[in-house]
């Protein structure tokens, strides 16, 4: 979280607007209230998110503070975006924050809602998001050096695709195969770049131990999988 924080508040204080999805409360949440593992019911799982969201935030909060960022949270759910009126009030919100030079961070309200804990999707709300505010472009971080063409745990040959033009059922398929750690799995990334791309927001999906390749991927080298926007 430092090293991540540490590049976003720096790409912030040099110019970019930034967004950033996070989630994590459920697992933070569990080790404050001295559980060895997640619970195996949705009520734990709320619960748990409860208590991790504050202390997530307050994490978040202390390492920004550093950098002299203002952080901001939006918890919210599915109903919120499926409702035009609750809908524009957020983007209002999104664009309010951004205006007043805040960096909002952004996970669902997992304490009333109960989709993202049982699905982990993520991925997906962060492609709603980016298109929700029309935003450059969409990174996603995770256990890989981005979409391999097999299962690196299973085939140690397993290479890197660096560019995908369209995303089609030989994606979802190689996907398949493609890493195994974190809520939702290879194939809801790829989902929510299907989703962002489709609204003409490129995105890549790069490993999220390595946070200072950011910087890389905005001055245009190859970093992770680049998914090609689809024209506007």
């Amino acid at each position: 979280m430092a090293k991540l924080v540490s590049v976003l508040a720096d790409l912030k204080n040099a110019g970019h607007q930034v967004v950033l999805v996070s989630s994590g409360a459920v697992g933070i949440g569990a080790g404050k209230l001295g559980m060895h593992e997640r619970p195996d019911h949705t009520s734990g799982l709320q619960a748990c998110a409860a208590v991790g969201q504050c202390e997530l935030m307050f994490l978040y909060d202390k390492l920004f503070s550093e950098y002299g960022v203002v952080v901001s949270q939006l918890l919210f759910t599915g109903y919120t975006l499926n409702h035009p009126e609750e809908k524009a009030h957020l983007v209002d919100t999104f664009n309010q924050l951004l205006e007043y030079d805040a960096l909002p961070i952004v996970n669902e309200n997992d304490s009333v809602s109960v989709e993202e804990l049982l699905h982990g999707d993520n991925d997906c709300l962060s492609a709603t998001v980016a298109q929700l505010i029309g935003a450059d472009l969409l990174i996603l971080l995770t256990d890989t050096d981005g979409l391999l063409d097999a299962n690196p745990a299973e085939n140690e040959n397993a290479r890197l695709i660096g560019r995908v033009a369209e995303i089609n059922d030989d994606v979802y398929a190689v996907a398949g195969g493609a890493g195994s750690k974190g809520t939702g799995g290879f194939t809801t990334k790829i989902r929510a770049a299907e989703i962002a791309t489709g609204a003409g927001i490129p995105v890549i999906i790069m490993n999220g131990e390595r946070p200072t390749a950011i910087y890389k991927v905005l001055d245009g080298q190859p970093i992770g999988t680049y998914f090609e926007a689809n024209s506007r």
